[in-house]
């Protein structure tokens, strides 16, 4: 090969370099209402959401309930993704619902534009997705409040940007092993998935489950945007003690960990950055100190705000 064909062959590989992603990623987790307040505070985040993704090398920043449009606005342009996570808020009518709802909407627009924007949706969030999408609420009473289940991959499942980058074994050990925990009331069935064209469009269902009656979307990613859910808690497996049906094999704990990396190489993807380092200082989760709950909560540790 010649010289100038070598350098032709060179510039026609992939150029990577640490330039061309953000390794200093910055995630937002958004606050819920408490449902009732615990001395001065009104909201809350719970601890294991902030480990999760601190373990794939992200760092956080609480969305905090009932701001303005335009503080979301400048909050949105300074971070590289959201988590909506799971609780007890409703999706029709709350603080987080409202936040969700214009962190989403955001989303969707800067997507529409070449500005990659993840979203997170996890049990409650995952619900939250699909309201928000269809405008329609969707759900479908499960006997599913406190239960692990292997996952039932679809055949979307291998090419999927969420587990493409699995362990084969990984994948083998998913979809036999109860290693998923189901802690949710409300499920979208796959009947519902089916008749309702908007979600159908939208998202691709990766895997189902069943509660023994009635057949559920467990993990989801939309087509054309880098929009996640999963009905299951990635983040108890690694991060939470207090049921006995939370799972805590080796696999279990490198599910949350593979989920965590794939959210957090999405985030990286994104180049939002705060306007100032006195700004991304005063926003992020460490000027918060988690309580210790775990006699009191189904969460080992609470951040309120």
């Amino acid at each position: 090969m010649t010289l100038l064909s070598f350098c032709v062959f060179l510039l026609c590989l992939p150029f990577y370099s640490s330039a061309s992603t953000n390794d200093r990623p910055i995630i937002g987790v958004l606050a819920q209402d408490l449902r009732k307040p615990v001395e001065n505070y009104t909201s809350y985040i719970a601890a294991s959401y902030v480990k999760f993704l601190e373990s794939a090398g992200a760092r956080v920043v609480p969305v905090m309930i009932n701001k303005t449009a335009e503080e979301y606005k400048l909050l949105f342009n300074s971070i590289n993704g959201i988590l909506y996570p799971g609780g007890s808020a409703s999706i029709v009518s709350s603080g987080y619902q409202r936040a969700a709802k214009i962190f989403y909407e955001m989303a969707i627009e800067a997507n529409k534009k070449g500005n990659y924007f993840p979203v997170w949706g996890t049990c409650l969030g995952f619900e939250q997705l699909t309201l928000l999408t269809t405008g329609r609420l969707l759900l479908t009473r499960t006997n599913t409040t406190a239960v692990a289940l292997p996952l039932d991959f679809t055949d979307e499942a291998k090419d999927s940007r969420i587990f493409k980058g699995f362990p084969a074994e990984l994948m083998e050990d998913l979809a036999s092993e109860p290693l998923t925990d189901n802690s949710h009331k409300w499920s979208v069935s796959m009947l519902t998935y089916n008749t309702t064209e908007e979600l159908k469009n939208f998202y691709k269902v990766l895997s189902t489950n069943t509660d023994g009656d009635t057949e559920f979307v467990s993990t989801m990613e939309a087509y054309d945007y880098p929009i996640y859910g999963t009905q299951w808690h990635p983040e108890k497996n690694a991060f939470e003690w207090k049921k006995p049906h939370y799972p805590h094999s080796p696999s279990a704990i490198k599910t949350t960990f593979y989920t965590a990396d794939f959210f957090v190489n999405e985030a990286k993807k994104n180049r939002h950055r705060f306007e100032s380092n006195e700004d991304e200082s005063k926003a992020l989760i460490y000027n918060y100190s988690p309580v210790y709950t775990a006699s009191r909560s189904v969460f080992q540790q609470i951040y309120y705000f």
